[in-house]
């Protein structure tokens, strides 16, 4: 049972991940400890190789660590098998990437309702989930074009519709304006300032931009697979 407030979405104990290479182990994170509150809106942000697609990899139940816990709402996802992560996956995490990953012969309707294919619910609930989070991101009226009709930033929308669409416990997104212009990432980062404020959705972001990551209401920083100047990791 996590000893975790209950604000407390995510907890991370000394959590390390070793990768091997040519027989010779590769630290990539070394004792990390972290709290992430609800509603929280963090950013993790650190030099290339320093570990922040790899944490947040882990926080996503992508990957699984070498050692140490990960509780989310008071799962420890690290114990999971891969089965069970997967289900544990599409039951509580959305996903942005920096590159959309949307399949080019979806149309953006049938790309955000791609989760909803793995609940139970009927054709006409998925149906009134999707139009309602395209409304939201502002994209109803191109629910019928494919990718490839879309601008970037309209691309990025439509994923993170889908990120949305099965009211997650949890979005993570890794370097979500990297593909775009600044204009078009402005956008991209008041939409989740939006997700963050209005609709409470806590969210893990990692980018290199240092005005993405102003937006988050709180910084963390990696290197070298360490977390520095983090006034949370005190536990």
């Amino acid at each position: 049972m996590s000893t975790a407030s209950d604000d407390t979405l995510i907890r991370i104990d000394h959590l390390t991940k070793t990768y091997s290479r040519g027989g010779q182990p590769i630290p990539v994170l070394m004792d990390i400890n972290l709290e992430v509150r609800r509603a929280e809106f963090v950013s993790l942000m650190g030099p290339s190789g320093s570990g922040k697609s790899t944490l947040l990899n882990l926080i996503a139940g992508i990957d699984q660590p070498t050692s140490g816990t990960i509780q989310i709402a008071g799962v420890d996802i690290a114990t999971l098998d891969e089965t069970a992560l997967a289900d544990w996956r599409a039951a509580n995490v959305g996903f942005i990437f920096q590159f959309y990953n949307l399949m080019p012969v979806l149309t953006a309707y049938e790309n955000v309702e791609l989760p909803l294919l793995l609940t139970n619910l009927t054709r006409k609930q998925r149906k009134a989930h999707v139009e309602a989070t395209l409304e939201m991101v502002r994209l109803a009226d191109r629910m019928d074009h494919y990718p490839n009709e879309l601008s970037g930033g309209q691309q990025q929308r439509v994923a993170i519709a889908r990120a949305l669409v099965t009211d997650p416990t949890l979005i993570v997104a890794d370097e979500p304006t990297g593909d775009l212009d600044r204009a078009t990432g402005e956008e991209v980062l008041a939409l989740m300032d939006e997700l963050h404020h209005d609709l409470g959705k806590t969210i893990v972001m990692v980018t290199h931009d240092p005005k993405a990551a102003s937006r988050a209401s709180r910084m963390i920083h990696l290197e070298k697979g360490v977390l520095v100047d983090d006034p949370a990791d005190a536990h």
